[in-house]
């Protein structure tokens, strides 16, 4: 049913980029992650949705390694990276974009995306930083506070810093939220462009609209667990999911 069942995204070893076992976390009696077993292929646009309190945000915490899981393991090109820390994922190709933009709101626009590329890029870094800022709309916003930009050019800021680095994953959480349909649009037309260029990637959004304009499969979150797995048309046509999520009548 998956689209991930597809082989055209699958690495030349037939393992998944990214894969977790029984992942679960507790937060004392309360599982917000229950026992997800997950497969996000190379090339891919997955999205991850769910009503509020489904784990997704938890979720994508375990995959980063902001949180350690209760049970289960975290694969990433067929290594178990459980126990790595955030940093040493990161360094392997994993990078996050959270819910609430993480910018540096009293440095420039130019600043904050000098701040990822510093460790890892030796020379021409102004030049990296240019070619990044360019790619999102942000360059004649370079030498701006990124307090001072507006809620979306933050979101696309955010994304730009995530995706400096070139990761091979890029895991987004909600990154449409709060814009206008106009910005909406355009944050589709980076996903897309991002994955024309080999990244793959993860996304968590409320908004069905833009799920529609970038997923390739999506997986539906339901009280912790996989709900139901498959491409948009699929998921808007599974009544059960529709009970639970999108809303009767949808």
């Amino acid at each position: 049913m998956t689209t991930s069942e597809t082989t055209t995204n699958a690495d030349a070893t037939g393992e998944a980029l990214l894969r977790t076992e029984g992942l679960t976390k507790q937060f004392g009696g309360l599982v917000a992650v229950d026992d997800v077993t997950l497969r996000v292929e190379s090339g891919e646009i997955r999205c991850l949705i769910g009503p509020n309190g489904a784990g997704k945000s938890t979720l994508l915490k375990l995959l980063v390694g902001q949180l350690s899981p209760s049970a289960g393991q975290v694969f990433y090109r067929g290594e178990d990276i459980t126990d790595l820390s955030q940093h040493d994922r990161a360094r392997n190709g994993m990078s996050m974009k959270f819910q609430v933009p993480a910018v540096y709101g009293d440095l420039s626009v130019r600043q904050n995306v000098h701040i990822p590329l510093q460790r890892e890029v030796d020379h021409n870094i102004d030049a990296e930083i240019d070619s990044t800022l360019e790619s999102f709309g942000l360059l004649d916003e370079a030498g701006t506070r990124a307090d001072d930009l507006a809620h979306g050019q933050q979101q696309w800021l955010e994304i730009a810093m995530a995706s400096a680095l070139d990761p091979d994953l890029l895991l987004l959480d909600e990154p449409a939220a709060g814009m206008s349909v106009q910005e909406t649009e355009r944050t589709a037309d980076y996903v897309h462009r991002l994955n024309d260029q080999g990244v793959t990637l993860l996304v968590i959004e409320h908004d069905i609209d833009f799920v529609r304009a970038i997923a390739q499969s999506v997986t539906v979150l339901h009280q912790g667990e996989v709900f139901a797995e498959g491409t948009i048309d699929e998921i808007e046509d599974d009544p059960d999911v529709r009970r639970i999520y999108l809303g009767e009548g949808h």
